[in-house]
């Protein structure tokens, strides 16, 4: 950020008296800025025995397979937000039910929150902007090393551990970037 929302002055970046972050703070007004964690609402679609997966159409991880998902909008509950999300991406009409997952992925700044969702048919959408293919994949079928996202994959493999125990648990969680190693330009 480098200019206010408020009054359009330059902002600086310091500790604000009473504060313990660094916040964008306006040079002229003293507007504060608050920059919070974005949340990613979606749903874990079934029908039976078999989960509904997107193939990503868009960037990030284009191509890859992933649960309907993403970032919230104003004004909408997470149960709105994840259903929204399964509707644009998969074609679904579903109702947000059991949470499954929390997620925090601090080091890109984002939550992701899963929805446990049964679906009325198997019927969804070919395709749409957001996903260049939609299927349903029994559990011995999912294309694990084609994931897009951990949050995802620990979602998956957390709902397909608790299905054989026959207790379907909601789990919160953290994915915390890989240490580098040493000498390694990563």
């Amino acid at each position: 950020m480098k200019y206010c929302d408020q009054c359009g002055h330059s902002v600086e970046y310091k500790i604000p008296e009473l504060d313990n972050r660094e916040r964008a703070v306006c040079t002229r007004c003293g507007t504060i800025h608050y920059r919070n964690p974005r949340i990613i609402a979606g749903c874990l679609p079934v029908f039976g025995e078999q989960i509904l997966l997107c193939r990503r159409n868009i960037e990030p991880r284009k191509g890859f397979w992933t649960l309907p998902a993403g970032f919230m909008e104003e004004g909408e509950t997470l149960q709105q937000g994840a259903a929204r999300e399964t509707l644009e991406e998969a074609g679904v009409e579903v109702q947000a039910g059991k949470l499954l997952s929390m997620i925090s992925v601090p080091h890109i700044s984002q939550v992701h929150i899963f929805f446990l969702a049964e679906m009325t048919g198997p019927q969804h959408a070919g395709s749409t902007s957001e996903s260049s293919e939609i299927r349903l994949f029994a559990p011995a079928d999912i294309p694990w090393d084609e994931i897009a996202f951990p949050t995802v994959s620990r979602t998956l493999r957390d709902y397909l551990q608790d299905k054989t125990t026959g207790t379907i648990e909601h789990r919160v969680s953290n994915i915390l970037p890989r240490p580098r190693s040493e000498g390694t330009s990563e």
